[in-house]
């Protein structure tokens, strides 16, 4: 058998105790007989600083995505990029904005992609310090525009591809490096660094939105310097992921980090336990010899659990929750308030603010339970914003419907509100449990590139979309989060509280997903010859 958990304290059990069919550890192994070896971990200073130094990666992302939705009602930023219509004035049209929003996502594809075969050559910690620097060519291609938009375009594509690698390489550094115990939330930190750099980016456009040269737009762009050289230089003071670091032989590095992020001695039971795990699924792939690229569709499991992280990260994307912050300024605008920059800011808030709480679901919630939830929620908030839009607000003049503008206000927060809470932080945390050690690189790449592709049809074709059919297109979000929830229920297995190996043992072994909250780690489940299953792994 591939790995089990042969002693109680190895082992979650519904009611977080302990398996009574296994051995229980000596007072000698443990320093405790009643106490788990891995609830002996303590959440550390330095666990909770390298979450939080990787995360500014993820405040990148959302600076970089939020920026530009107030970008485009700036005086200087339309007369320099847009297109001089009938009455004199600068407006975007779909294309051309479609194409200035779009090919960032498109950059992050591409760094998406490439960011997998990086992480496995630089290693985790070093591919980060790369991505995060790399960022600065593109903000000076973006600053140093004068007139061209197709010049600014290009300085985004090229931002695109940091933030696209960083997409990657920094929830699996975190995945990699967190004790079990906290994994979930300092991989979501991830998700709340987003909301906070959305935020930030909202901040500062209102900050400089009146100013009449191209100021306005240029220090909101030069600011992202700042946040490169935090990330591209902090993260060399944190260790490299202890897992990568077995991998390539060095065993001693890898056991001293377990130790000091997780509070405990280097000998500690649940350090022996951890590098115990970590040797035996490498030896597995050592015996399958080396990995070509088309096994992570013909490995054990491995076609399932591809597909399953493309379609949670297109899911990320599909539930909507981006359309607010590409497009927010343009559509309240339309709602007839006079400041959508503060409608903006106001969004931005909630996001962060239930993010936080996002946090604790993460921590305290399963993650079946919350993704269901959070998916149903936000359908219910997308069929009431369409009905609404299309039906109550008169979009010739909407003064003439007060409350129907705010309903679609009021609507968008608890949308976002849900997302935040769920969707958001959850996704990065699910995907980067979900691959063997073998596979993480490259799935996560293609996972995070597929999260990519969805952001740029999205901020690519809404316009035209939207020209189209109106607040109707709230009912494609409603149908998404709709089909989202039968996926989720009946394909996401429950990895809350368990290490990244036994993770990989379940779906080795085809826990029933529906029941995976209360499988016991320590046995093999019915009708399942163990034997027989530890070959179909070595055969790779």
């Amino acid at each position: 058998m591939p790995f089990l958990k042969h002693h109680t304290d190895q082992v979650e059990t519904p009611n977080n105790g302990t398996s009574s069919g296994a051995t229980p550890a000596t007072k000698d192994e443990q320093g405790s007989p009643a106490v788990p070896a891995v609830k002996q971990q303590k959440v550390t200073f330095l666990s909770i600083f390298l979450g939080v130094v990787a995360s500014i990666g993820g405040f990148m992302f959302g600076y970089v995505s939020g920026q530009i939705s107030g970008f485009f009602n700036m005086p200087d930023f339309a007369q320099r990029f847009g297109e001089q219509n009938s009455n004199g004035g600068y407006e975007f049209g779909a294309a051309r904005q479609g194409t200035i929003v779009g090919l960032l996502p498109v950059g992050c594809l591409l760094g998406a992609l490439v960011a997998g075969q990086l992480a496995d050559v630089l290693g985790r910690r070093l591919a980060i310090s790369v991505a995060g620097l790399w960022s600065c060519v593109g903000i000076v291609i973006e600053i140093s525009s004068q007139t061209s938009w197709v010049q600014f375009a290009v300085g985004r594509l090229v931002t695109g591809c940091s933030i696209g690698a960083l997409s990657v390489v920094v929830p699996m550094y975190q995945s990699e490096s967190s004790p079990a115990i906290i994994r979930g939330i300092l991989v979501s930190t991830y998700q709340l660094f987003i909301t906070l750099g959305i935020w930030t980016s909202y901040m500062v456009d209102w900050g400089t939105k009146d100013m009449s040269t191209s100021a306005s737009w240029r220090i909101p762009n030069g600011l992202g310097f700042l946040w490169s050289l935090i990330l591209g230089l902090g993260i060399l003071v944190l260790p490299e992921s202890p897992r990568h670091a077995y991998r390539v032989g060095r065993e001693d590095e890898a056991r001293n980090t377990i130790a000091k992020l997780a509070g405990v001695d280097p000998q500690h039971r649940s350090v022996h336990d951890q590098i115990t795990e970590i040797r035996v699924k490498l030896d597995e792939e050592k015996n399958s010899g080396k990995a070509s690229w088309f096994e992570i569709f013909t490995g054990p499991r491995m076609l399932y659990r591809t597909l399953l992280g493309m379609v949670l990260q297109a899911g990320q994307q599909l539930t909507g929750a981006n359309f607010f912050f590409y497009y927010g300024t343009t559509v309240f605008k339309a709602t007839g308030l006079s400041d959508s920059y503060v409608t903006q800011i106001v969004l931005g808030t909630v996001n962060v603010a239930t993010t936080i709480v996002g946090l604790y679901v993460v921590q305290n919630v399963g993650r079946r339970k919350a993704l269901i939830a959070g998916a149903f929620w936000m359908m219910v908030c997308f069929f009431i914003y369409a009905f609404v839009g299309h039906f109550a607000l008169d979009s010739t003049n909407p003064m003439n419907t007060p409350a129907a503008g705010s309903a679609l206000i009021v609507f968008s927060c608890l949308a976002i509100a849900a997302f935040a809470t769920t969707w958001g932080p959850l996704v990065w945390a699910v995907v980067a449990e979900l691959y063997p050690s073998r596979y993480r690189a490259p799935c996560m790449a293609l996972a995070t590139a597929t999260n990519w592709f969805w952001n740029f049809m999205i901020s690519f074709f809404t316009r035209f979309i939207t020209d189209a059919i109106d607040y109707f297109y709230g009912f494609v979000f409603a149908g998404c989060c709709a089909a989202l929830i039968v996926i989720v229920y009946f394909f996401v297995i429950e990895t809350k509280d368990r290490s990244l190996e036994e993770i990989d043992t379940m779906y080795l072994l085809h826990v029933n997903p529906i029941k995976s909250s209360r499988w016991d780690g320590s046995k093999v489940p019915e009708g399942v010859n163990a034997e027989s299953l530890h070959e179909e792994h070595a055969e790779v």
